[in-house]
């Protein structure tokens, strides 16, 4: 009765859980519909095809369709993410001082995030708001002056802000990570959109005696996204398995005792970042676009900053490995994995404990890495190549960098739901 009465109490916190997370999502959503006062949002149909666009949609769940309040989503604080972390590593030392302080530290490079997100947020969208306008015709803004900008550019650091902190009370009382929750909910948002797209352009234009060829069309594209999820879901739950050995060890305790490590140990972020890398440049080169359109340095920037390119496909796919084998040493710390193994009073069999430790471990986390960035790379290059090869633009939503995030934020919450389920029975059973 008495476990019948904690199981029963253990569901209804994770209902609580994820009803919070859906009506944060569904705040979320609201907003991407109301559009940034003074802005002609229909006058972006005239540029949908840019890539940036694109980019900008997945971070805000279609947002920057209807140039919403939230039309920047969580770009600014991706980015922002990158630089302090990258700042860790040796640049600057107070930020080192700072990474090794705890829960205290955290919190105070939590704040530098915060500042630099705003800054980012405020640029970014400025850029934008000028480049699209720009390229739309100049009917984007119309009324475009130095006050209508500053405008415009508070009022969307305001949303990405607001978008943020949904993410964090995700985080804090919802379910699973709340930033690439809401990254999921954008993506899942643009899917119908897609299909639609794909029965205009396949069936609605198909001739009636070729109507087997948009069937054919769909039917390889629906299993081809089958193979991704497959695959993804696949890797993302493999593992890689160090035996472990205990100095000391309790009269019932197993002899057999392994530490798991994924074969893809940095998961969807190294994506994320990419992505979010990618934008932030491209979204400040679009304020330049109106004056220097046919300056040499900004054809070279603009053409590497763009995914859609040989050098953009290039430039990103480098960022995935790049970040991958970063985060992957951000997630395991070889030193710190080789510290809480000494004080459990355990070692790896045929590895000596301490610097030896943290060497093994070291060269495990780049042959795993490795293997990671290879199928980070190629999962996410195919909707690329397929784009500009056979200009499947419809399918891309669907499938490749977008189908991974999805995959990968999903599989994380099962885990998570698995934990807590698993954590309340082990509670229940020591009291």
């Amino acid at each position: 009765m008495l476990k019948t009465m904690k199981n029963a109490f253990a569901v209804k916190e994770i209902r609580k859980q994820i009803l919070f997370t859906l009506g944060v999502l569904i705040v979320f959503r609201l907003g991407t519909y109301i559009t940034v006062p003074g802005i002609n949002a229909k006058a972006l149909s005239s540029v949908a095809s840019s890539g940036l666009i694109s980019i900008l949609n997945t971070f805000s769940g279609g947002g920057l369709t209807n140039y919403s309040i939230l039309a920047m989503g969580v770009s600014p604080y991706i980015t922002a993410q990158i630089v302090v972390q990258l700042l860790q590593m040796d640049i600057v030392p107070r930020f080192v001082e700072w990474s090794k302080q705890g829960e205290v530290g955290r919190r105070k490079l939590n704040q530098v995030t915060r500042y630099l997100t705003i800054v980012l947020a405020f640029v970014q969208s400025i850029g934008i708001t000028a480049g699209f306008n720009y390229l739309s015709s100049l009917n984007l803004v119309p009324n475009p002056n130095v006050k209508t900008y500053i405008s415009i550019g508070i009022i969307l650091t305001g949303g990405t802000m607001f978008t943020t902190w949904l993410g964090d009370m995700i985080t804090e009382r919802g379910l699973g990570n709340g930033v690439s929750m809401i990254i999921m909910a954008g993506i899942l948002a643009r899917v119908p959109i897609g299909i639609k797209q794909i029965y205009t352009e396949e069936f609605v234009s198909a001739a009636t005696n070729q109507i087997w060829k948009p069937i054919l069309y769909v039917v390889i594209l629906v299993l081809i996204v089958l193979i991704i999820v497959t695959f993804v879901t696949y890797v993302e739950q493999a593992n890689y398995k160090i035996p472990i050995q205990y100095t000391r060890r309790l009269a019932d305790a197993t002899e057999s005792s392994y530490l798991p490590l994924k074969v893809n140990v940095a998961g969807v972020i190294p994506v994320i970042f990419a992505s979010s890398f990618i934008a932030t440049p491209q979204a400040i080169l679009m304020a330049f676009t109106q004056n220097h359109s046919e300056a040499t340095w900004f054809k070279v920037m603009t053409n590497l900053f763009n995914m859609q390119t040989p050098a953009g496909m290039t430039l990103y796919t480098f960022l995935i490995v790049l970040f991958t084998f970063f985060y992957a040493f951000v997630q395991v710390n070889p030193e710190k994995l080789s510290e809480n193994l000494q004080k459990q009073g355990s070692y790896i069999p045929s590895v000596w404990p301490g610097k030896e430790t943290q060497k093994y471990v070291s060269r495990l986390l780049m042959r795993l890495s490795t293997v990671g960035a290879l199928y980070l790379g190629l999962i996410s290059l195919i909707p690329l190549l397929a784009s500009s090869i056979w200009g499947l633009s419809a399918s891309i939503g669907l499938g490749g960098t977008s189908l991974l995030i999805v995959v990968g934020v999903t599989l994380q919450t099962i885990n998570q739901l698995n934990g807590m389920m698993m954590k309340q029975e082990y509670v229940g059973f020591i009291r």
